[in-house]
């Protein structure tokens, strides 16, 4: 009797041991699995954040490119300095103006020849400089003449007729430069201040017959 009782007590304890056993191994493979459970969860939300924000940074840069391509069509359309300066007179460009010059200057006629500065190469498009400015907001233009020979002495006859013609004939102000080319007279210095000096221009066209000259030089054809 002892002995069924001890054999029924040992059955128990096994039987309990086993309990705990399992209960204890459920409950390890619960935690395990739980704590897998959470790793999970927590990696897939950040994964799904960072992509969230991956996403957000790429439609950012792209929005940052389309404002700055934008940005950089519109600086196209928009002139600046001198080029602004340009567009204000009526003008596209440089070029455009020089054209215009030229024009005025090829029909001017030389005050002995029955010929145009044109015909005698005096005037050409090459000889036409469009410079920066005045601090003012000025446009200068420089133009070149060469007279026909080194002694001439009509070149600074020739020099008031260039400004003359150009000042009547564009709609604006600018600020002339009239200059004889480097080396083509022999007292081309001296000419060259006569011709840019306001003073002495106006005296010159004071005098009736010197006027009378530009006119007659200057006039257009009929």
């Amino acid at each position: 009797m002892l002995s069924y009782i001890k054999r029924k007590l040992s059955e128990s304890d096994g039987g309990a041991s086993s309990v705990a056993t399992v209960t204890s191994s459920c409950g390890g493979d619960s935690g395990s699995a739980g704590g897998t459970g959470g790793r999970g969860s927590g990696t897939g939300s950040s994964s799904s954040s960072a992509s969230i924000s991956s996403s957000g940074r790429s439609q950012n840069a792209d929005e940052l490119v389309r404002k700055t391509s934008q940005m950089s069509m519109d600086d196209e359309a928009i002139a600046f300095g001198e080029d602004a300066l340009l567009h204000e007179l009526g003008y596209k460009n440089s070029t455009e103006l020089q054209e215009t010059i030229y024009d005025l200057l090829r029909g001017i006629r030389d005050p002995e020849k029955p010929c145009t500065l044109e015909d005698l190469n005096v005037v050409y498009e090459d000889g036409i400089f469009v410079m920066p400015p005045t601090r003012s907001n000025v446009s200068v233009v420089r133009i070149e003449f060469n007279p026909t020979v080194p002694h001439c002495s009509l070149a600074t006859l020739i020099g008031l007729c260039i400004r003359v013609k150009v000042e009547r004939g564009l709609p604006h102000n600018i600020k002339l430069d009239i200059y004889i080319k480097k080396g083509a007279h022999q007292t081309e210095e001296e000419i060259n201040k006569q011709i840019n000096d306001k003073e002495r221009i106006a005296a010159a066209m004071e005098n009736p017959n010197l006027r009378d000259l530009v006119e007659n030089c200057i006039k257009d054809e009929e």
